[in-house]
């Protein structure tokens, strides 16, 4: 579905942000044995420069355009943590120019983008993934095996509770915590109950003590395939008795119940488990590890574009459903997408390709199914 790269010792990447994830990328980069970072694009060079310095990065391309920097400094793959309305224009240049990309999650500000991009990710044969860090927790894989041994689940719930003082974009969204944060537990719980969403119902609001302009708090009520019944309650204006950044979980199936708070060992009703294996590592250095071994392998990751899109397709339906105050169905939030994407598109090559899928639905299942093969 995509192409492999055959190269001998650390892939060499080019990382564009600068900002603070930008330096978290950084050392997540430098610290690996399977990529060389080689360059590092930002439009404002003056920052990029002081990034290098400060993480004593030594001879790395700077530049302000990805492909650019790329060319000249031989890379071989492309790391996005831009902002997320910059996502979109950094992957496309990058795709294009025959770099796949490890993204920042969102990978697009609205559903039909995001669409669009899965298209000229099949057009070029290039890896666009997600890096849905907070899959990859050796203790979610543990809560996810034992909930796999539990029979049917029957309902899933999250609480997440937090009170950081951000700064900047995420203080300015209309849905901060949907859009930016709940999008981890939406794609997590994807992964715990394997089983894709088929409508939700939410509400939004923002406590009076707010220090964001947008909606902070949200309770959200999604229905799985297979009957699952997913509840998420969450804030970022909630000081004091605070969840883990992954929040608070209980799963309720026929056999039995199982708890994790996010960061120690799952519970199970008859009592904890053992401690994990460690795996091949957490949070963005997993992601990292995931898209360098799809990359030599070929094997399809988890955060594949067309396979993260049905949590994106939570985030909007939520964020609909809280607007409308009506329950949204994400077959048909995802057929509006496509339709959507072939309206605004604005690459003809891009269009056509999008046109082939019929629907939303069937290129989506078409390309579930090359990942199966």
């Amino acid at each position: 579905m995509f192409r492999r790269i055959d190269h001998a010792g650390p892939i060499p990447v080019v990382l564009v942000g600068a900002g603070a994830m930008g330096h978290a990328w950084m050392r997540n980069l430098t610290a690996s044995t399977e990529v060389d970072l080689v360059g590092l694009v930002d439009l404002d060079l003056e920052l990029a420069a002081r990034a290098v310095a400060e993480e004593a990065l030594g001879d790395v391309a700077l530049g302000t355009s990805t492909a650019e920097v790329a060319a000249a400094s031989g890379a071989l793959a492309v790391v996005d943590v831009t902002v997320p309305p910059a996502h979109r224009p950094v992957n496309e240049e990058a795709l294009r120019a025959g770099l796949p990309v490890l993204c920042e999650k969102p990978i697009a500000p609205t559903l039909a983008q995001a669409l669009s991009q899965a298209a000229l990710a099949e057009l070029t044969g290039e890896l666009l993934m997600v890096s849905q860090s907070r899959r990859y927790y050796d203790n979610l894989t543990a809560f996810r095996d034992v909930v796999s041994t539990l029979g049917q689940v029957g309902i899933v719930t999250t609480e997440f509770f937090k009170a950081p003082h951000f700064g900047g974009f995420r203080e300015e969204m209309d849905h901060p915590l949907l859009v930016d944060m709940a999008i981890h537990q939406f794609d997590a719980v994807r992964y715990l109950a394997d089983a894709d969403p088929v409508s939700v119902f939410c509400s939004a609001w923002n406590p009076s003590w707010s220090w964001f302009r947008g909606d902070a708090a949200a309770t959200a009520e999604f229905e799985l395939e297979g009957g699952i019944r997913y509840v998420y309650t969450g804030s970022w204006c909630a000081p004091g008795l605070e969840t883990s950044w992954n929040g608070s979980w209980r799963v309720g199936a026929s056999g039995g119940s199982a708890t994790w708070d996010g960061a120690s060992t799952p519970v199970l009703d008859s009592g904890p488990l053992p401690r994990p294996a460690a795996g091949a590592g957490e949070e963005i250095a997993g992601s990292l590890a995931a898209f360098v071994q799809a990359l030599r392998t070929g094997a399809t990751p988890s955060g594949e574009i067309h396979a993260n899109i049905p949590s994106l397709a939570m985030v909007e339906g939520a964020v609909r459903s809280a607007e409308s105050g009506k329950r949204v169905r994400i077959a048909e939030l995802l057929e509006d997408a496509w339709r959507e994407a072939l309206r605004s598109e604005g690459a003809p090559d891009v269009r056509a390709q999008l046109a082939t899928w019929e629907s939303a639905s069937a290129g989506l299942a078409a390309a579930a199914a090359v990942r199966v093969a």
